[in-house]
């Protein structure tokens, strides 16, 4: 594939084959009852970049390049993918946890549908995400679901989310942040980066070379949204600023300052841009969205 000089460009330009996606996977539970799948469409239909189905995508068209069936071998893990981090972010918006009522600039799910229907909306998404992964009639179906499953549980993104509620108002080092925020949110960029590699056939080393490089993304991503946090608007971020630091969460941010955070995101897009990856300008564009 082409180097990404214009990421923001590339993702718009995916979109609607990943709208796609998710409108197959959505497909595959038509019957549920409709108040049920209103709730679960809401967090979909309500925007989003698209970034971890689309890493999916790019990596898997990194080894295939654009043959022609590309779309094919990677609608599944793309919509699962997105299915998850969707999820995670009706969850996350909850009264028992962050307690949010905006998300994407809009409403948040359980503000729009109530509280019990957030939070089986959540449940719904995904377990559709492992049916999508399943239905698939491909020998590595097996192999997606256990990278997604891990990448999502208890020693990835809702392991994450149980060390960053424990460290609020506590006292933490680097090494703590950073590991909250590998699990947290860089599990799952580095699930998208190896299901790309899988969707292609790729090798195991080639696997592990792409879920180390979507980790480091994730780490990126993490950081720049705790800078989002204290230095974005209401608008710009699309959901309420200034959370973290209301919350006493553990951030990068918290722990070095803006000035210091921001000497650690440029390290970080130095890094991933001296790998010479695949992805081109997509570290500087995610550093980008934090000033």
């Amino acid at each position: 594939m082409p180097e990404l000089i214009d990421p923001g460009r590339a993702l718009a330009e995916l979109r609607p084959t990943m709208d796609r996606a998710l409108e197959r996977a959505l497909n595959l539970v038509k019957e549920a009852p409709p108040q049920m799948l209103a709730a679960a469409r809401y967090p979909i239909d309500a925007g989003g970049k698209r970034l971890r189905p689309a890493l999916v995508h790019w990596f898997a068209a990194s080894f295939l390049g654009d043959a022609e069936d590309l779309a094919e071998r990677t609608w599944a893990p793309s919509a699962a993918i997105e299915l998850i981090h969707t999820y995670s972010l009706v969850h996350d918006d909850l009264p028992c946890m962050d307690d949010d009522d905006l998300r994407r600039g809009k409403p948040t799910t359980h503000v729009v549908h109530g509280e019990a229907l957030g939070v089986l909306a959540g449940d719904g998404l995904q377990a559709l995400a492992f049916e999508v992964l399943g239905s698939q009639d491909r020998p590595c179906a097996a192999s997606m679901v256990s990278v997604l499953a891990r990448a999502a549980g208890m020693v990835g993104m809702v392991g994450g989310q149980a060390l960053d509620l424990a460290a609020e108002g506590k006292d933490v080092d680097e090494a703590a942040v950073s590991a909250i925020h590998q699990a947290k949110t860089g599990a799952l960029l580095g699930a998208a980066a190896e299901l790309g590699a899988i969707a292609a056939g790729a090798d195991p080393d080639q696997q592990a070379r792409c879920r180390a490089y979507g980790l480091g993304l994730g780490l990126l991503f993490q950081y720049s949204d705790d800078l989002l946090d204290v230095t974005a608007s209401q608008s710009d971020l699309g959901k309420t600023p200034g959370k973290d630091q209301a919350a006493g969460k553990a951030t990068i941010v918290a722990l070095l300052g803006v000035a210091g955070a921001r000497a650690r995101v440029a390290e970080l897009v130095a890094q991933l841009e001296g790998e010479k990856g695949i992805l081109g300008a997509l570290p500087g564009w995610i550093a980008r969205r934090s000033g």
